[in-house]
């Protein structure tokens, strides 16, 4: 029923994204419109990288979901830059590491912990991550802020780009780590619960195939979607920061939401918990970082410095997500946490 929806949705929307887009039409319609049709192509996206991950196994395909569960939110914070959206950007990316966190992992938490009374998932890579999330957060996004209080802007553009290059290296070592040189060595001392071997939706030659288009339509509608922004704000009072952290970051990464949400009601928690938690990693040590370097290229560059708000959030975040996640265990009511702390910031962005 929900895959029809979204066809439908899709089918419909990105014929009408164009035509509405060369006719002109109000920005609200338009913002309408551009939002419902990446959240239906986003489902695309999730259905073909599920595909490929029951093919790839669960570490493979945690990362192939949160990858393109964040090339939606990659190419929107692009044209964003290129429009001079730096507020924007900072801000959905903050919503990112928020949603990923509190509202994915939450969902996810809840939603499974309905079905089964304690889910379980591999603790070394849980531990593995939380060293991570910390590093990345906390260390990586804290300290330019302290610092730069005593810089100039080129000294403090000088420290985001070291920093910057310094992430995506570790990024790409961590990787290395799980993948190759440790992969299989912290096997979790929990046997996984026997289950039926799951047949992939579509071949692999076709989920890359719809992976590609979607996410060539993508970038188009999100091209566009960046212009109704200033609009959209003026007209329902949401400040640049609130439509950033909440609405770009939910839209951004819908695709990821609903794979995660899925993983977890079929109890496969090692993959939901990869792709929140990886998600998350993905943002702050490759995506952001990237960000910042590309923002060299164009009018306004991007300094790695967010609001004081943004960094409590995020590091109240990481702090309460390594506390729940370290016993390699979880239940409806740890996600039910989760979530009320996302309702409790996103209330507070929202009132900003």
């Amino acid at each position: 029923m929900t895959n029809k929806i979204f066809m439908l949705l899709t089918f419909i929307g990105v014929p009408v994204s164009v035509i509405g887009t060369l006719m002109h039409w109000p920005s609200i319609i338009l913002f309408i419109i551009y939002c419902l049709t990446i959240i239906a192509l986003s489902s695309y996206m999730g259905r073909a990288t599920e595909s490929l991950a029951i093919v790839a196994g669960p570490r493979i395909g945690g990362l192939l979901n949160a990858t393109f569960g964040n090339a939606v939110e990659l190419i929107i914070s692009i044209f964003s830059l290129k429009a001079g959206l730096v507020g924007i950007v900072l801000a959905s990316l903050t919503g990112s590491v928020l949603g990923n966190l509190l509202l994915v992992a939450g969902l996810s938490f809840f939603v499974g912990g309905l079905k089964f009374k304690r889910q379980k998932f591999n603790v070394f890579d849980a531990r593995h991550n939380s060293g991570l999330l910390m590093f990345a957060v906390i260390i990586a996004f804290v300290i330019p802020e302290v610092f730069s209080m005593n810089m100039n802007e080129t000294k403090t553009l000088s420290l985001s780009i070291g920093i910057s290059v310094i992430l995506i290296l570790l990024y790409l070592a961590a990787l290395f780590f799980k993948l190759v040189t440790h992969r299989g060595v912290y096997q979790s001392a929990i046997e996984p619960a026997p289950h039926e071997e799951e047949e992939p939706e579509w071949g692999k030659g076709k989920a890359i195939a719809v992976l590609l288009v979607a996410t060539l339509a993508v970038a188009y509608i999100s091209e566009h979607l960046v212009h109704t922004f200033e609009y959209v704000g003026k007209t329902f009072g949401w400040s640049e920061l609130f439509i950033g952290v909440i609405i770009v970051a939910i839209v951004g990464n819908a695709a990821e939401h609903a794979s995660a949400v899925l993983m977890a009601y079929k109890n496969k928690m090692d993959i939901a918990v990869e792709i929140a938690i990886g998600s998350t990693l993905q943002v702050a040590m490759f995506v952001l970082p990237v960000l910042v370097l590309l923002s060299l290229f164009f009018d306004t560059s991007m300094p790695l410095l967010f609001s004081w708000q943004e960094l409590i959030a995020m590091v109240s975040s990481v702090l309460l997500m390594v506390v729940i996640s370290n016993d390699g265990e979880s239940n409806w009511f740890e996600g039910l946490t989760l979530l009320a702390a996302y309702i409790i910031m996103g209330i507070g962005f929202f009132l900003l």
